[in-house]
């Protein structure tokens, strides 16, 4: 219980800060390109219409997203599937950032809706079979973007999670809704 309670703090906290950036760039005028502002809006506001077009996409649609929750280290930002030109992405938001101490980071889609909730602190490891590897983690914060080769059924997976394949340790997970 005082797991969820502990990831769910970081949520709230997560989305406050988000919010204030998203209204202090507003207020400022947005120095710089107009995107920045897409950029930094929170995943949950543009993830209601399945159909909707993806925040700084131009043509790629919207499938599903989600905020990061902590597992075994501090994970921050957030992930969402978007098509375009026929291709389905796995996209980290520019927001997004986990720890450096972990080897062997990878991305991953995970069936559960609530990988850190289903496994075992502290290292949340998960199971051969209820995940499928999409590519080393390209960096540890930032915007990165992965291609979700055609043979995956995106209504298999309900998460994507950041996981260290050496020591089975989910860093931290996002549930796409």
């Amino acid at each position: 219980m005082s797991a969820w309670i502990g990831a769910t703090m970081k949520l709230i906290r997560h989305a406050l800060i988000v919010g204030l950036a998203v209204a202090t760039a507003g207020l400022s005028g947005c120095a710089g390109n107009s995107n920045n502002q897409e950029k930094t809006s929170t995943p949950e506001k543009s993830s209601t219409v399945e159909t909707a077009e993806a925040p700084g996409k131009s043509g790629a649609i919207l499938i599903r997203s989600g905020p990061f929750v902590s597992g075994e280290h501090p994970t921050t930002g957030g992930a969402q599937l978007v098509k375009q030109n026929n291709q389905n992405r796995l996209e980290l938001n520019q927001v997004f950032a986990t720890s450096t101490s972990g080897p062997d980071l990878v991305v991953v889609l995970h069936r559960s809706a609530d990988v850190i909730s289903t496994t075992t602190p502290p290292a949340y490891p998960i199971n051969e079979g209820d995940y499928v590897l999409l590519a080393p983690l390209e960096s540890y914060e930032g915007a990165q973007s992965y291609p979700i080769p055609a043979n995956i059924n995106l209504d298999e997976f309900q998460s994507v999670a950041i996981w260290c394949r050496r020591f089975n340790a989910t860093f931290g997970s996002a549930t796409l809704k």
